[in-house]
Formats: structure tokens, sequence, C-alpha cells
């Protein structure tokens, strides 16, 4: 198969920050404004948020943006975060938003797998 008959829908980034700073995973307000600074930084369109914040500590959170989705799971206790950066734009500049993410959650480690998500071969759908 040739690589010209093959594409994907999308990337699926997983992101894991290790060795993070826990102050900076513990409160929505940080958390949120690390989280659009990273979508800025991809050049991402943000079109809406939501955080919540769990007791006694943690964050979960996700921005809908034009292409796709940034969310996130924090254990503060942990020093630990689960980023996912799902776009459908070829444009979007993730690993500039990964180096983001682990600069301001202060990670020593970043390991990031992506995924191609609805792979198209002849344009017909793959299952």
């Amino acid at each position: 198969m040739k690589t010209s008959d093959r594409n994907a829908l999308g990337q699926h980034w997983l992101i894991e920050l290790q060795g993070c700073d826990p102050d900076q995973l513990g409160e929505v307000p940080l958390v949120e404004e690390i989280m659009r600074r990273a979508a800025l930084t991809a050049n991402a369109n943000i079109v809406s948020g939501h955080f919540h914040q769990f007791s006694p500590y943690g964050v979960s959170g996700v921005l809908v943006i034009q292409e796709s989705h940034l969310t996130i799971h924090t254990w503060p206790e942990h020093g630990y975060a689960a980023v996912d950066i799902f776009t459908c734009s070829p444009d979007l500049r993730v690993e500039a938003a990964i180096t983001q993410l682990q600069l301001d959650f202060g990670a020593a480690a970043v390991e990031r797998k992506m995924v191609e998500r609805g792979i198209r071969v002849n344009n017909t759908m793959m299952l």
C-alpha cells in the first residue's frame, strides 16, 4: 500500500508528565491557565473549556478547540499529569504545546505517543 493511499482523520497524542511540581497540578485556575497557554502555543482556536476540582486534590479538565480537544487529569500527590491532545488539523503545533506543558508543570520527564485515529485507505474507513 502506498503512503498516499493511507491517511487518518486525526492524531491523538497521549502525554505523560512525570516529576511535576505538585503546586502546579492542584488547583483549577492554575491548571486551566496552563492548558490554555499550551493550546494557544499550538495555535489552536479555543471554543470552550470546563475544569473540575476534586477533593482532596486533583483536577480534570477539557478544552474544546476548533481542531478537536485537549484534556488533562492531574495527581498532585504523585507529581503526575495525563494530557491528551486530539487534532484533526495538520497545522496544530503539538510538539510546541508539549514543551510548554513540560515547562509550566515543571515536569522532569515527558513521554508521548501518537495514535492515528480514523485511518482511511483509498477513502474507505479501516475497522
